[in-house]
């Protein structure tokens, strides 16, 4: 796409709970997107949640990032002397890149903490307010919107505040409408890194035994314990072994079930992978298995199309919006355990179904640019700024 007029007038401020140095899927779309909305002639900075880091503001993929304090009350007493001693010099940070930056739109993306600041900011300066949710009111593993009242009023109230709303999937949509109050809404699916070309078939699999793959953040959300506990119980050759990229706090407890199941010999957990080794490990698996208790989306499963993989996905959250099942990918209840090993032991003798299951990925990945979902963003942008000049 060309730089257009209007865009290079326009400066974004793409607001995320967690960016680098983290890794997960929330960081990589905002950096994506940061880069495609730079690359078309927007002005771009990302604000995310400081985390303690003394980091201030650096440059990445050349887009500022600045890393901002949000500290937040609490109901103990000493929680609330900490909050009201940090919060107005925290305040004034945020007061403060909005100045020097002086953003025509604030888009937040992943709700939390940070949500709460740019609702703040917003209502002060009355810039316009998109809100992007990525699962986070579900998928977070210690159930923060379920614990805390102040992050399920500020939702509600910035999703009312907002100009549009907008998630990867249908599924994170219905539950922003059940649970806070959201009217419509539009689906902006996540991309991949087509820049990552893997170009193997069945036939150039790496040398060694089959292996089925696993990649993710190692939190229980992500269920790979299940994914465990079901290649344990699932009758394969005793060639076949399961490699698990990622790290995370359930390292330690994936590593007791393995040791408790025998398992080894056949089961490794080969820590967080690099994007490039992500894919390579993807074209040489029998298949990419995303064994999520609920998922959002799931960036992985574009990077397994993108390689050719098979697909072997939850049905629990988005992936039925998106996969086809028995066309692109197979969906299982990764809950029941019986199910999810009789998949994978249909995945791994049938060859002919795998090869059918990696080409019609492959076809399918073309539809997820990152570039397409910039593009979605910036419509939303035009409609978002040109309702404010009309209004004034």
């Amino acid at each position: 796409m060309e730089k257009s007029t209007s865009a290079e007038r326009r400066r974004v401020a793409l607001i995320s709970s967690s960016y680098a140095p983290h890794f997960g899927g929330v960081e990589e779309h905002v950096r994506q997107v940061a880069v495609e909305l730079q690359r078309t002639g927007y002005h771009v900075e990302v604000w995310t949640s400081d985390r303690g880091e003394p980091v201030g503001t650096r440059n990445v993929d050349g887009v500022t990032v600045r890393y901002l304090p949000t500290p937040l009350p609490a109901r103990s007493f000493r929680a609330g002397v900490d909050f009201a001693r940090h919060f107005p010099g925290a305040w004034r940070r945020w007061i403060t890149a909005f100045r020097q930056f002086r953003p025509d739109l604030l888009h937040v993306h992943c709700f939390g903490p940070n949500g709460l600041y740019a609702a703040a900011l917003q209502y002060r300066t009355q810039v316009p307010l998109i809100v992007t949710s990525h699962g986070e009111t579900f998928m977070d593993d210690h159930g923060a919107f379920q614990r805390s009242a102040l992050l399920r009023r500020g939702l509600r109230r910035a999703i009312a505040q907002a100009r549009a709303v907008t998630a990867p999937s249908e599924f994170v949509l219905d539950d922003l409408r059940e649970s806070y109050g959201l009217v419509n809404g539009t689906v902006i699916p996540n991309g991949v890194d087509l820049g990552l070309p893997v170009d193997r078939t069945e036939s150039d699999r790496a040398d060694g035994d089959p292996f089925f793959l696993g990649v993710g953040r190692l939190g229980a959300m992500k269920g790979f314990d299940l994914l465990i506990e079901a290649f344990a119980i699932a009758k394969l050759d005793p060639s076949v072994r399961l490699v698990i990229g990622g790290d995370g706090p359930e390292r330690a407890r994936l590593r007791q079930l393995i040791d408790h199941r025998g398992l080894v010999e056949r089961v490794e957990l080969v820590g967080r992978l690099t994007p490039s080794a992500v894919a390579d490990a993807m074209s040489d698996a029998l298949a990419v298995v995303v064994p999520s208790r609920i998922e959002a989306f799931g960036i992985v499963a574009l990077e397994a199309w993108r390689s050719g993989a098979p697909l072997v996905m939850t049905n629990r959250g988005g992936a039925p919006g998106f996969v086809r099942d028995g066309v692109d990918g197979i969906l299982f209840d990764p809950e029941s355990s019986r199910e999810f090993a009789r998949v994978l032991a249909q995945v791994s003798s049938d060859e002919a179904l795998r090869a059918r299951l990696g080409a019609a990925g492959r076809q399918r990945v073309g539809e997820f640019t990152w570039a397409r979902a910039a593009h979605a963003y910036e419509a939303l942008y035009d409609t978002a700024l040109d309702e404010k000049a009309r209004r004034k």
